[in-house]
């Protein structure tokens, strides 16, 4: 077994950061990621601070180089358990155990994503996942939202006032209640109840088939399905979450009710954008090296 100052999990933009600031401090971080991400999937980041447009893949490449440029341990391992143990956490993965006093979690989400026929042609281009993201794809065009939840009530009314009048809202039959079709009706929002099968057009979006046959017409999709988060290695741990829902409660320097314990980004409540992930990756960095400076 390895020790370390700080183990930190996942290559998202706030472990990046994270590792990235120990490594200025010259500490050992050990960085462990087994690959993918929502980050790295990302087509285009065009909101990130000084940085006009970016993919994913870009952005998260060229961070693993500046956590290595300043000393940052960097391997591809799949991260099964966090324990306490040793006066820290011993954190195992499919190559091995590594004892620290610190840790954090940066491994954010998956989203949910529905199976739809030719999805893989138009997402991230035309179809999206995010309206924080990718809303700003959509001003003027004609949008369906594709939703599961009555969420897509809320997202629809949003995208209108912010980005496009021109909309449809489709959701699963039986699902949209009465009061809220009239209020979608007085908004000017078309509904149409079923189940999305297939999208259309060949280079560029044309429109939506659901299972009825039924067609819509549009230039950009919006999908909402919520997401799973990828803590599963956290299992064994007492941590506190938020109510009915799954996200790592933490307090203002994005530590977990278990001390030394930092998550950040997708893991826990609030705007999972990678930029405000990025700022908190360097919050918890900073707190730890001043608690290894008490040490």
């Amino acid at each position: 077994m390895t020790t370390h100052d700080c183990v930190i999990i996942g290559a998202s933009p706030g472990g990046l950061q994270a590792a990235i600031h120990l490594g200025r401090y010259h500490r050992r971080a050990l960085l462990l990621d087994h690959g993918g991400g929502r980050t790295r999937h990302a087509l285009h980041i065009e909101n990130y601070l000084g940085i006009p447009a970016i993919s994913g893949k870009n952005l998260t490449d060229l961070g693993i180089e500046q956590v290595k440029n300043f000393g940052g341990q960097f391997q591809r391992e799949h991260v099964e358990s966090v324990v306490v143990a040793n006066g820290g956490f011993v954190v195992t993965s499919d190559h091995g155990h590594y004892h620290s006093p610190f840790v954090i979690a940066a491994t954010g989400v998956t989203e949910k994503i529905p199976t739809i026929a030719r999805m893989n042609l138009f997402f991230g281009r035309s179809v999206f996942s995010c309206i924080d993201c990718d809303g700003y794809h959509t001003i003027g065009k004609k949008l369906v939202i594709v939703a599961n939840s009555l969420d897509g009530v809320r997202l629809a009314l949003a995208a209108k006032q912010m980005f496009t009048p021109d909309l449809t809202l489709v959701l699963p039959d039986g699902l949209l209640l009465p009061d809220l079709a009239d209020l979608l009706d007085e908004e000017g929002i078309a509904t149409l109840a079923g189940t999305p099968q297939e999208f259309l057009g060949d280079q560029v979006l044309t429109g939506l088939r659901l299972h009825t046959g039924e067609e819509t017409p549009c230039q950009a999709a919006m999908l909402s399905y919520g997401y799973t988060l990828n803590d599963r290695y956290l299992a064994g741990l007492d941590i506190v979450r938020d109510g009915n829902r799954t996200e790592i409660v933490t307090n203002h320097l994005h530590e977990t009710s278990l001390r030394n314990l930092f998550a950040v980004g997708a893991l826990k409540p609030g705007n999972p954008q990678a930029i405000i992930a990025a700022g908190q990756g360097c919050q918890a960095a900073i707190e730890i090296n001043r608690r290894l400076l008490e040490l």
